[in-house]
């Protein structure tokens, strides 16, 4: 999948909403150890930079070169690439071994992961017990009634260019896979729902919708998505010029979970 976001990588970079702080620090009072955390489909390195002011250490990995070119630096983070020929074993090893890891984070990307082979790596890697996966993406932006009703006739119109991957991120993860145990904060079938609120102009929106892959497919295959009229209804509709910046919010959602263990997988101490 790393094509479909290595040509809007500059774009995603700016563009893509911030998570709440809340949500790392909610996170982080689930694990009872803060040494590694593991951040998979990183891309810019949005998500691992807030669990960075909880962990010692974070692995941010992606198999998109283009993506981790744009990632934010930061002391405690790592930046690995895991092109799509890695081995289970070796991203394993890459990551930190058996065992090792306190929280693994996954935003707005698992929906595009080799689920049995991302899960069967995470049952791994996450330390037994106490190790916390979360997974979390967006699929919608509140505004306005008049607003939201403009944008709901652009995603019909991008339906037939949607990537079968997709269907996960657009129904909140409700048919997510996730065999993980409930801790709280979303479980399969039943995803956490939660806010992102955001002070964003037109201008900005209009590149979030640029940096999907639904819109570069489409664009890839000659049919522009955003065209002028709908952009100047969309802008009619904000009650203002492009660079107007306004209160939204995003409409997310959250799975979380850790390893069930069986009794004989218990350590002998406890």
């Amino acid at each position: 999948m790393a094509g479909l976001f290595d040509k809007q990588a500059a774009i995603y970079l700016d563009a893509r909403p911030n998570y709440p702080n809340e949500w790392y620090a909610m996170l982080a009072d689930l694990t009872p150890h803060h040494s590694l955390a593991w951040d998979a489909g990183t891309g810019n390195g949005q998500s691992a930079l807030g669990v960075a002011e909880h962990y010692e250490q974070v692995i941010g990995t992606d198999i998109s070169v283009e993506q981790l070119k744009h990632a934010v630096q930061h002391p405690r983070v790592q930046y690995l690439h895991t092109p799509l020929s890695i081995s289970d074993d070796e991203l394993v090893n890459l990551i930190g071994g058996e065992n090792s890891v306190d929280l693994v984070t996954v935003a707005e990307a698992v929906h595009w992961f080799d689920l049995p082979k991302f899960y069967a790596v995470v049952k791994r890697v996450l330390k037994k017990p106490g190790g916390i996966i979360a997974v979390w993406g967006y699929n919608d932006m509140n505004v306005s009634p008049t607003f939201d009703a403009i944008k709901k006739s652009y995603r019909e119109a991008c339906k037939p260019y949607w990537n079968p991957n997709a269907k996960y991120a657009l129904d909140g993860y409700r048919t997510l896979p996730f065999p993980f145990e409930n801790v709280g904060l979303g479980c399969e079938g039943e995803p956490l729902l939660l806010d992102i609120p955001k002070e964003i102009s037109l201008e900005r929106y209009l590149g979030v919708l640029k940096s999907t892959s639904t819109y570069n497919t489409a664009r890839e295959l000659g049919v522009d998505l955003l065209s002028e009229k709908l952009v100047n209804e969309l802008e009619d509709a904000w009650g203002g010029p492009r660079e107007l910046v306004r209160s939204v919010t995003y409409k997310a959602f959250m799975l979380a979970g850790k390893i069930k263990l069986d009794s004989e997988e218990l350590p002998k101490n406890l």
